[in-house]
């Protein structure tokens, strides 16, 4: 807890040394405990900013409201164009450099029309063991990294996101719903929907943590190891063919190994971000 502590310490100290702070917030657990943070360390000298565009779910919008509205964070919504880049739709597995090249952007022109001294994003030690082109893009544009300086891991943030009762503290991990289409399958608002209302459905059913792979005309769903049981069984398997084959797939398939991080990423060479 010590350790804890001392890198809780080193976050805020950075924190209180900026003259003023834009958070690039979605709401998951790493920018929520970020931007509660930084709103401590500066007040109202720091603002939380959400992108919105078709790769962003609504529950991730209504979640990422709630926490701005409990603990009255100072917050706005952009709206970003990724999508009009075709680099960006072709979804190469550098995808998502094209995407924080498009936020940050945009959060380049406000700080610059407003006049906050600095960006910050919520990348954290957990982070560097992955795939991550859009690290290559924060790089670029100078965004800070306060919770990976002060060598927070994934833990150590869910576990000060619980002392602070942020509500989102145990929440699975959310990437942007781009993240869930195969590579070289091009994103489009089609299947970005078609993505967001088959996780939908896996919540109605009950399913806690999760992904939706699209891979064309064939969809692979990730269940949870804890909750593949209930998943394997013929009437889950009904279920599953109901939902997503009018969602436009051929075929519905369970992948046995269960849902992980980045398995779209289990085949690419590893290359240094």
């Amino acid at each position: 807890m010590k350790e804890l502590e001392s890198k809780e310490k080193r976050l805020r100290e950075e924190l209180r040394a900026l003259p003023s702070l834009v958070v690039a917030y979605s709401g998951g657990v790493d920018s929520a405990y970020l931007a509660f943070a930084a709103h401590q360390a500066l007040g109202e000298r720091m603002l939380a900013v959400t992108a919105l565009s078709a790769s962003y779910s609504e529950r991730d919008r209504r979640e990422a409201q709630a926490v701005v509205a409990r603990f009255k964070l100072p917050h706005e919504f952009i709206d970003t164009d990724e999508l009009s880049n075709p680099a960006y739709r072709a979804n190469n597995p550098d995808r998502c450099y094209f995407c924080k090249d498009e936020l940050f952007d945009k959060l380049d022109e406000l700080v610059s029309r407003r006049g906050f001294a600095a960006i910050a994003y919520g990348v954290n030690v957990d982070d560097q063991s992955d795939w991550r082109p859009g690290q290559r893009a924060a790089r670029e544009h100078q965004v800070l990294a306060p919770l990976l300086e002060a060598g927070l891991t994934k833990a150590d943030i869910r576990e000060l996101a619980r002392r602070a009762e942020l509500p989102v503290w145990n929440r699975p991990a959310s990437a942007c719903l781009s993240s869930r289409i195969a590579y070289g399958i091009e994103v489009t608002p089609e299947r970005l929907a078609v993505v967001e209302k088959g996780e939908a459905a896996l919540r109605e059913l009950g399913f806690h943590q999760f992904r939706v792979r699209h891979h064309d005309n064939l969809v692979r769903i990730e269940i949870a190891p804890e909750e593949l049981p209930r998943a394997l069984s013929p009437e889950m398997a009904r279920r599953f063919v109901e939902i997503f084959k009018p969602l436009g797939f051929s075929f519905v398939t369970l992948d046995l190994e269960g849902y992980r991080t980045g398995s779209l990423n289990t085949h690419l060479v590893k290359i240094s971000n």
